[in-house]
């Protein structure tokens, strides 16, 4: 799937030496890949959108690590394009001082915390700037005549733009030639786009897109990110899976009695109201984000860890989720609360906006494994805990054995896969109380990341790039599967009746509508708490 790396020593850049009693390698040395990893073939990344916040914040601290990890070939270009005149010194000054405030501001998400000037410098001096328009011919030329040159004719276009520049962007590329692969003296160079969420605002649009897209490009050369999917936590759903005797054999309907995805924010807009506005938290999140989660959990076990093979698997769940209807959706605004002002009142929002900024459903996947099983998701700005995970509920054992213990005292057995920020796994469970009589008493065993592995440094972008530059698909979206998750919200985007769905409010810093609550109590459900402690410790 990649080209054999570069091994010279010149070729990479310089990893943090640890502690040793032999002499101290050469500053200019090949820093050794993590074990089962090889440095990512050469080419060039040109970053549509070199001036933004997602360049800034998440694109080159991702690269940055990446550097420092060893993964980047010394052969590697990155041209950032932004519309502005601006010298190559001052961008890279630009995003020098972001990176050392977020090194500061961030430790876990660097190396030892804090900037290493040896490989920034490393980093810094691959990095060009090239101002240009995204809807101009001009840019297209002056783009392929620097990509000339492009080490292998490898090069990744990355869109960390806004949505309404991926049509433009794409059209010229594709005309310009530049999405053409074949081009580098071996005749093995690889082109591939990059594209960013929103991928689409609903079925119509997201086919709309696609089409466009793959009359330039083949589905093979796109790359649809979904940044959730670049966290370990996230990637580590399939090891619990189908690394664990333990777990496969009641993963079904037989045994399992629901289970509640949840996307949990205590934050606000944050300044995004313009943004807001136009998405919501359903488009913002459950037909990419949540889904995505719902798909890991619930496909079938692929024949092999192959892209197409995972990416088969998951397209089969999208394509069997029941059409959700208004009746299983519940939108809600946040109002003011404890936790602060309300939705309304945020810079660049309506006054009478009538925009959710918390989304709950109730999701059903028609098939053998999961058929009548519910799967519940939630997402929502200004609740009660910072949250991402992701409960199994098991079904309750028989009662007879314990008819002197009251029913409500059996706590159900569930198997809580936490995502952010806590990271780990917990399972409640019930055993005999000490004493005398027989008494059942609920307990909770858990598992921390922390407590096993050393943290690594990493924004969430990091492995998301590494694969792009290797061609591993796997963690990325296909045309098809984007399409079916787009079809099975599209009754709730366009309710067939008219009119809109309505809007509840909740007060800021709680734990949503009280409508999410009767959503799951028609079942006989309720929501696992936001407010608990998420280890599940007392």
């Amino acid at each position: 799937m990649s080209t054999t790396p570069n091994t010279q020593a010149s070729d990479h850049p310089p990893a943090a030496q640890a502690p040793s009693c032999k002499v101290s390698a050469s500053p200019h040395d090949a820093p050794a890949s993590p074990p089962g990893k090889r440095p990512a073939p050469p080419c060039t990344l040109v970053i549509f959108g070199a001036g933004g916040d997602l360049t800034k914040r998440l694109l080159m601290p991702a690269l940055y690590n990446l550097a420092v990890d060893g993964l980047l070939d010394g052969a590697m270009k990155i041209i950032g394009v932004n519309h502005g005149e601006r010298e190559t010194p001052e961008w890279r000054e630009d995003l020098h001082t972001s990176l050392q405030q977020f090194a500061a501001d961030k430790a876990s998400t660097f190396h030892a915390g804090k900037l290493d000037d040896q490989a920034w410098d490393w980093v810094a001096q691959r990095l060009e700037y090239m101002a240009g328009e995204f809807e101009s011919d001009d840019t297209f030329a002056k783009l392929k005549q620097k990509l000339a040159q492009s080490p292998g004719g490898n090069v990744i276009f990355y869109l960390a733009v806004g949505s309404r520049f991926f049509k433009p962007i794409v059209e010229h590329l594709g005309k310009a030639g530049l999405l053409k692969e074949g081009e580098g003296n071996d005749g093995a160079g690889f082109r591939r786009l990059v594209i960013e969420k929103p991928f689409g605002t609903d079925l119509a649009s997201a086919r709309d897109l696609n089409a466009h897209i793959l009359s330039y490009a083949k589905e093979e050369q796109v790359y649809r990110i979904d940044h959730f999917l670049g966290k370990d936590t996230v990637q580590s759903i399939l090891a619990v899976r189908f690394a664990n005797a333990l777990f496969e054999p009641v993963w079904r309907r037989e045994y399992i009695d629901s289970v509640q995805i949840t996307a949990a924010e205590t934050i606000g807009v944050e300044g995004r109201g313009k943004f807001y506005e136009q998405t919501g938290a359903f488009r913002d999140m459950v037909p990419n984000h949540l889904f995505q989660l719902l798909g890991m959990v619930a496909m079938e076990p692929p024949n092999s860890f192959d892209a197409e093979a995972v990416r088969d698997k998951k397209a089969e769940i999208f394509d069997a989720i029941q059409p959700l209807t208004p009746d299983d959706v519940v939108f809600g605004q946040y109002e003011k609360g404890p936790a602060g002002v309300g939705y309304r009142e945020e810079p660049d929002v309506a006054p009478g906006s009538t925009t959710e900024t918390y989304a709950a459903a109730r999701v059903f996947v028609e098939n053998w494994r999961w058929a009548g099983v519910p799967f519940y998701l939630r997402t929502g700005k200004r609740l009660a805990a910072r949250r991402t995970e992701i409960s199994v509920q098991l079904k309750p054992v028989p009662f007879r054995l314990f008819r002197d213990t009251p029913v409500d005292a059996l706590t159900p057995n569930v198997l809580t896969l936490r995502i952010d920020p806590a990271h780990g796994t917990s399972f409640d469970f019930n055993v005999k109380t000490p004493g005398p009589v027989m008494q059942i008493g609920a307990v909770q065993s858990s598992f921390n990341y922390a407590d096993f592995f050393a943290a690594s440094a990493n924004v969430g972008y990091e492995t998301l790039l590494y694969d792009c530059m290797l061609g591993d698909e796997t963690l990325f979206q296909r045309a098809d599967s984007i399409e079916t998750s787009w079809c099975a919200v599209d009754d709730v985007l366009h309710p067939k009746g008219g009119g809109a769905m309505p809007v509840h409010g909740y007060a800021a810093g709680s734990e949503g509508p009280a409508q999410a609550d009767a959503l799951l109590a028609r079942d006989g459900q309720a929501w696992r708490p936001l407010s608990r402690n998420p280890a599940g410790k007392k």
